[in-house]
């Protein structure tokens, strides 16, 4: 069945009334015949009929049997790090994103959970970092924002053979490109905000297993702990997922045309795209996803912090904000926003420069974009203009 086809066969039609949307099942509680005694439903922190329905649609998505769906991307990171216990250990990618990396060492850590960082782009390098502590492998593939690549299979091996959960965060990618739990990840993980939202208008994260041990705590800690995501966001969540692989496979053409783009320009130093083959990545990224995605990162000649913000504050069509994903194009400067909460000295290690740009292409002609990087560019080689660096 085409991939478009199945997930609009995914969203239900009404049983009650025959509406082609989903209801809104705007209400807390449910009446019960006696006690216990009820229609599947008691209390909307367990459950929601229209939070159900976009679980059940994400675990198809993706290839699974039990998702679930939380208040933000955050949310949903922080049930899956309370599948552990004080003193274990996780190793997680090392330009990990800026959120993640703040719930890790400045929370986490004060209940006795260490985190180490390590370049899982060589598997090599995550079975050497393994100690009898490691109990959780955190991916982003490709990750947040440099787009490193980590070879899924090979991890999720080197984990089976060490009783180590793997998580694969697959927000760039969607399920439309990439499918971890097909390659052996435990876990996969999104910020629905982002490609699977689509529109800017929501906050989200999802997680799906194929495990029925995790899928029960999983489902335990989200009802125990109570992020859940709410009637509305989950049913505008359903809404996109209708237009998810149109979108995408625009996202990343789009994309593609930027970073060819960008190929040829002087003034960029390192260029970060996995659908280019001189990414070092590219073999990898062929192997395990279908389309590169829609993210874009580059950094500048002269880096320097300066020359990013003159850029990021010079286009017309990207506009300058945190988040990705959107029909709108995005652009941000992650060492100032979105990774600005990872020490200058520690993100410089992970590759992060002080001019590191990171382009989220948008639905727009692609040519449009182009021009508005070129125009923003020429301000760059042009510094009549001061520019106001915080």
């Amino acid at each position: 069945m085409n991939e478009i086809t199945s997930i609009l066969e995914s969203i239900p039609v009404d049983p009650l009334t025959g509406a082609i949307a989903v209801p809104i099942y705007q209400t807390s509680t449910y009446v019960q015949e006696a006690p216990n005694v009820n229609k599947g439903f008691d209390y909307t922190r367990t459950n929601n009929p229209t939070r159900n329905i976009l679980e059940e649609i994400i675990a198809k998505l993706e290839g699974g049997k039990y998702g679930l769906a939380f208040s933000s991307g955050l949310a949903a990171i922080d049930c899956v790090v309370k599948l552990l216990n004080a003193g274990d250990e996780v190793l997680a990618v090392d330009d990990i994103y800026g959120g993640a990396y703040r719930l890790f060492t400045t929370v986490y850590n004060r209940f006795g959970i260490n985190i180490k960082f390590v370049d899982t782009t060589d598997p090599e390098n995550v079975q050497n970092a393994i100690s009898p502590k490691t109990k959780l492998i955190w991916l982003e593939s490709p990750t947040n924002p440099l787009l490193k690549v980590s070879d899924i299979r090979k991890i999720s091996e080197i984990a089976k053979a060490n009783n180590i959960i793997v998580c694969v965060d697959n927000t760039f990618a969607t399920p439309i490109s990439q499918k971890p739990l097909n390659l052996g990840a435990d876990i996969v993980l999104h910020s629905a905000t982002k490609y699977l939202g689509g529109h800017t208008d929501v906050l989200a994260g999802l997680t799906v297993t194929n495990s029925d041990e995790l899928g029960e705590e999983l489902k335990y800690i989200q009802n125990a702990t109570g992020g859940v995501l709410a009637p509305f966001d989950s049913w505008l969540i359903i809404r996109s997922l209708a237009t998810l692989k149109l979108r995408v496979e625009k996202h990343s053409a789009n994309a593609l045309k930027v970073a060819e783009f960008l190929e040829e320009r002087p003034e960029i130093k390192d260029l970060y795209y996995p659908g280019l083959k001189n990414h070092p990545d590219f073999s990898v990224a062929s192997k395990q996803q279908s389309l590169p995605g829609g993210i874009v990162s580059f950094s500048l000649n002269e880096d320097t912090e300066e020359n990013a913000v003159r850029f990021v504050t010079s286009t017309k069509l990207f506009k300058l904000a945190e988040s990705l994903g959107g029909a709108k194009s995005l652009l941000c400067h992650p060492p100032s926003m979105t990774h600005k909460s990872i020490p200058r000295e520690n993100r410089l290690e992970a590759g992060i420069s002080d001019s590191l740009i990171r382009l989220s292409v948008g639905l727009e002609d692609a040519d449009d974009l182009i021009n508005d990087i070129k125009q923003a560019l020429s301000k760059i080689i042009n510094k009549n203009e001061t520019v106001e660096v915080n």
